[in-house]
């Protein structure tokens, strides 16, 4: 039944992201409320699923790769169907639904070998340190589909492309305006999520910082988003720096998530031989 029901959230999602595409081509109205109503049916389905493995299991799945990707999938839909209601930005959609439909998919093709022991779980600095760490990277994939989007509009303008695109697509104001409060949400939540996991760390392996590939490009993704957070601030940082620096971000994000537990020796790894926890 978990399978049926992971096959059936990957559909809707692949539908959700079909209508959203359309929209973007299309001005019909009732296309985004069609498209979000597949993403809502998707996460449920994605959800009911997430909880019947933990049932079975006697633990959350996040203890390989595989089932970390499926769970941040779920996480960022559900995050982007929040800020949807909230915001009733609908174009947005049409650039979030691809995002969900790649990390779905990978989540299925990826190893299913052990990186934590189920007991690891038992700990509430490591739900605390998943938590805010999956919470703020969800943000981050927010902010990164408004860079692609204000890139693109900036384009449009600058060569006077008043297309449909441009027509579609938001202001740069606001554009720039929501970016700002998710990655003002996210930093924080992505800080919180070093601090506890420093914490889990130093109590399993005896040390805070142990040099683990995922550690480090942890650490230089935390830096690349306190730069854009200090510009920002300090110095007023807006448009088109601001939205390379947040695609910058998220691809570190992808490259610490995914490559360096497949890649590389260390605590994280699918291929270091051991599981930890």
């Amino acid at each position: 039944m978990e399978s049926l029901f992971l096959v059936i959230a990957t559909l809707c999602y692949l539908i959700g992201a079909a209508g959203y595409f359309i929209y973007l081509l299309k001005e019909r109205e009732v296309l985004p409320r069609i498209a979000w109503t597949f993403l809502l049916a998707g996460a449920l389905f994605h959800g009911a699923a997430l909880v019947m493995h933990a049932v079975v299991a006697g633990h959350f799945p996040l203890t390989s790769i595989r089932e970390a990707i499926s769970v941040f999938a779920w996480i960022f839909v559900v995050t982007y169907l929040v800020i949807q209601e909230k915001l009733q930005l609908r174009i947005l959609g049409s650039f979030v639904s691809p995002l969900a439909v790649i990390f779905m998919i990978s989540s299925r093709l990826l190893p299913t070998r052990a990186i934590l022991a189920n007991r690891a779980f038992k700990s509430g600095w490591l739900i605390a340190h998943v938590t805010s760490i999956f919470l703020a990277n969800a943000l981050f994939a927010v902010l990164f589909s408004l860079g692609i989007m204000y890139l693109l509009q900036e384009r449009g303008i600058k060569k006077k492309n008043f297309g449909l695109l441009y027509e579609r697509l938001p202001s740069l104001e606001r554009l720039d305006s929501i970016a700002r409060v998710c990655l003002m949400s996210g930093f924080p939540l992505m800080t919180a999520g070093l601090i506890t996991g420093f914490v889990y760390a130093s109590m399993i392996w005896r040390s805070p910082w142990n040099w683990d590939p995922k550690e480090v490009m942890s650490v230089v993704t935390w830096l690349i988003y306190a730069v854009l957070v200090h510009e920002r601030l300090a110095v007023g940082w807006r448009g088109r720096r601001a939205a390379w620096l947040a695609i910058l971000g998220f691809s570190a994000i992808v490259l610490t998530f995914v490559l360096t537990s497949l890649l590389f020796a260390g605590h994280h790894s699918v291929i270091s031989g051991k599981i930890y926890g």
